[in-house]
């Protein structure tokens, strides 16, 4: 699918919705804060790139900016958060974090993964200094760590762990869900018949190939339209 056919799309999906074409909100700045997925998401045909080409035919005073670092977990966007996000004061944060706090259990031997524990004070401390600065958080599920979603590998279950702590702290802290693991699951038992490790929505996994980027954007550009247009 290519850039024009996305946005037709997404115009097509916003005048299905009822959600008119017209401004949304005035001088709306969002920003995606996350790990290596994101970092790569502001290149062209990344999913943030995507996102924000989408957005601009909703209203051009919508700002969208990347703030991915690839390895970051969640204590690395605490000690970020301050300088890479609220410094360009944001009115909507995308929080896309959590498989490098899973992943790195289990991939390397001098790099630590993030307690559960720790994962979801961080979460909590996170939506909590982004309304301070009177912005919106949307926190993310992780999504996968391998594509078959019904895996019993032990990465795999830890991960899905993972994204019921994500699910648990949006709900207690009445901030928007946009659970991306339950979207890749349902896409993927539908499209990976053959259980494949990779090549539908990731190029080795983990991060987003062409398909993923398009589909992680749509998924985004549906949850960010509907916290605009309540």
């Amino acid at each position: 699918m290519k850039i024009q056919s996305f946005i037709n799309w997404a115009l097509m999906l916003i005048c299905a919705a009822g959600i008119p074409r017209q401004p949304v909100m005035a001088q709306a700045k969002i920003v995606f804060l996350g790990d290596s997925i994101t970092e790569a998401g502001v290149q062209p045909n990344g999913y943030v790139s995507l996102v924000a080409d989408s957005l601009a035919q909703v209203d051009a005073d919508i700002q969208v900016f990347g703030a991915g670092i690839s390895g970051n977990k969640v204590p690395d966007l605490l000690g970020r958060l301050d300088s890479d996000v609220l410094a360009l004061e944001p009115t909507h944060v995308v929080i896309y974090i959590g498989i490098n706090d899973v992943w790195h259990h289990f991939e390397f031997e001098q790099v630590t993964g993030t307690a559960p524990d720790v994962f979801e004070a961080g979460l909590h401390e996170l939506i909590g200094r982004i309304r301070a600065q009177d912005a919106e958080p949307l926190l993310c599920t992780p999504s996968v760590i391998g594509e078959d979603p019904d895996n019993d590998a032990e990465v795999n279950q830890r991960l899905m762990e993972y994204a019921d702590i994500s699910r648990s702290v949006a709900d207690s802290a009445g901030a928007t869900l946009c659970d991306l693991r339950k979207a890749f699951e349902a896409h993927l038992r539908d499209h990976n018949a053959e259980k494949a490790y990779q090549g539908v929505l990731t190029s080795d996994g983990v991060h987003l190939n062409q398909e993923g980027n398009r589909f992680v954007a749509r998924f985004m550009t549906k949850a960010i339209l509907q916290v605009l247009n309540p």
